[in-house]
């Protein structure tokens, strides 16, 4: 491939993965899944059975779904039902209104919804199944967040991809494991600026649920509450809090179950605002022109993408790691580091923040976000005087593309078991 073809796929990958997503994906997943079933049973459903992979479960169980106040999977299907839009996506709650949420509340109240563990290995998959006496529709989805791979009733089979063998397998998944960090970076900083000016709607959509988080109480206040206390003098401003506060806001409210989309990366609200508003806060600090901003964010989502291509969606290592060494190289680059600071950048970053934990999604998340990006803004404080963890320590290897491959092994093989004791501990307590 010439550079020009690898560059038009790199943006098609960008408008794939860097997309709106009002709620948090997991339990939003279930929620499409749902309004689909609604639209081909073509009436209120008297029961509701779902049916979500372990990680699917995980990362639903304590989150808010938007504009409900409310946690848990069985929210998510009931206003999948009542109020999603069948072709929002993993926006399908965009124009949730009162009415659907007081409908869906009277399903719950009825106990007509019953969400379960499907048997299956799969990371990713969500099931809904609608009935209403002897008519019923059933939606899968599998591999990714808006995969459908199947709808039916008990009439038609409208789709079947299930005898597909790539059906759980990215198709953009070979051609990112062929690049390597160096492409990325000449992508970022040569593809002609009109190719990836979209990427600005990422940094605008992204700061707005973090000024959301700033000005009102949402899920654990950690924006709004170093904000509170930067105003009450009792701490100074400067970049690296700044950095935390406006992150942690942006997670806050998205988790909290603020009515305002967020732009993803890989599939997730939360990896896309830590690929993102670290970057907007730098670009703000440093004086960027508006070319250079939008080159550093789409180094950093790509990057981000790229990372979390050698393991699964789902899994035991807490993603926001990951999209925060994306942050960390498009910080790099905000502040005239090279390829070789870049490098620096990536060994600092897995030296220092990966292997911490997914014990799934809640308002516990901005906290992880915090430290995520503490790493990183720590990571190219040391790459910007030329220091760098040594290739021969932990999982740092000699080149960053190593080194991201280390993470991925880590990611999918040997947390394997740590995945599965945390789903069963958090399924234990809620009893």
């Amino acid at each position: 491939m010439t550079d020009t073809q690898i560059y038009e796929r790199i943006v098609e990958i960008l408008h794939k993965e860097v997309v709106y997503a009002t709620g948090c994906t997991e339990p939003i997943a279930l929620a499409y899944a749902a309004a689909v079933a609604r639209k081909h049973l073509g009436c209120t459903p008297d029961k509701i059975e779902a049916f979500v992979s372990p990680n699917l479960m995980k990362n639903g169980m304590a989150v808010k779904v938007p504009g409900t106040g409310l946690p848990g999977m069985d929210v998510a299907a009931a206003v999948g039902v009542t109020g999603g839009d069948p072709n929002g996506g993993l926006d399908v709650l965009h124009h949730l209104s009162a009415e659907a949420v007081e409908k869906a509340k009277n399903l719950l109240a009825k106990k007509r919804v019953l969400v379960d563990i499907a048997d299956t290995e799969l990371p990713l998959y969500a099931e809904a199944k609608l009935s209403r006496g002897n008519h019923w529709s059933r939606v899968v989805i599998q591999g990714s967040h808006t995969n459908i791979i199947r709808i039916e009733t008990d009439e038609k089979i409208f789709l079947s991809k299930e005898d597909s063998g790539s059906v759980t397998k990215d198709p953009n998944e070979d051609f990112l494991h062929s690049l390597n960090l160096k492409i990325l970076y000449n992508f970022a900083t040569a593809v002609p600026l009109n190719r990836i000016e979209f990427m600005e709607e990422a940094g605008l959509v992204n700061d707005a649920l973090s000024r959301a988080g700033l000005q009102k109480e949402y899920g654990l206040c950690l924006g709004k509450s170093m904000q509170d206390d930067l105003q009450n003098g009792l701490s100074i401003d400067n970049l690296h809090d700044r950095i935390v506060m406006e992150t942690t806001a942006a997670s806050d409210a998205r988790m909290g179950g603020a009515p305002l989309p967020a732009m993803t990366n890989a599939g997730s609200g939360d990896q896309g605002i830590t690929a993102t508003v670290p970057v907007n806060v730098t670009a703000r600090y440093v004086n960027a022109s508006r070319e250079k901003h939008i080159r550093a964010l789409t180094l950093s989502h790509i990057t981000a993408i790229y990372i979390h291509s050698f393991y699964p969606k789902l899994s035991a290592l807490c993603a926001t790691a990951t999209a925060a060494m994306g942050a960390a190289v498009g910080m790099t680059l905000l502040f005239d580091g090279g390829y070789t600071e870049l490098e620096a950048t990536i060994a600092n970053m897995t030296a220092e923040h990966i292997g911490m934990i997914c014990d799934g999604a809640g308002d516990g998340c901005s906290l992880k976000i915090a430290t995520a990006v503490d790493a990183a803004y720590r990571a190219v404080f040391l790459s910007r005087r030329g220091i760098r963890v040594n290739g021969t320590e932990g999982l740092v290897s000699n080149t960053a593309d190593e080194s991201i491959r280390n993470i991925g092994t880590l990611a999918t093989k040997g947390l394997k078991v740590a995945d599965k004791e945390v789903l069963q501990i958090m399924i234990s307590k809620n009893k």
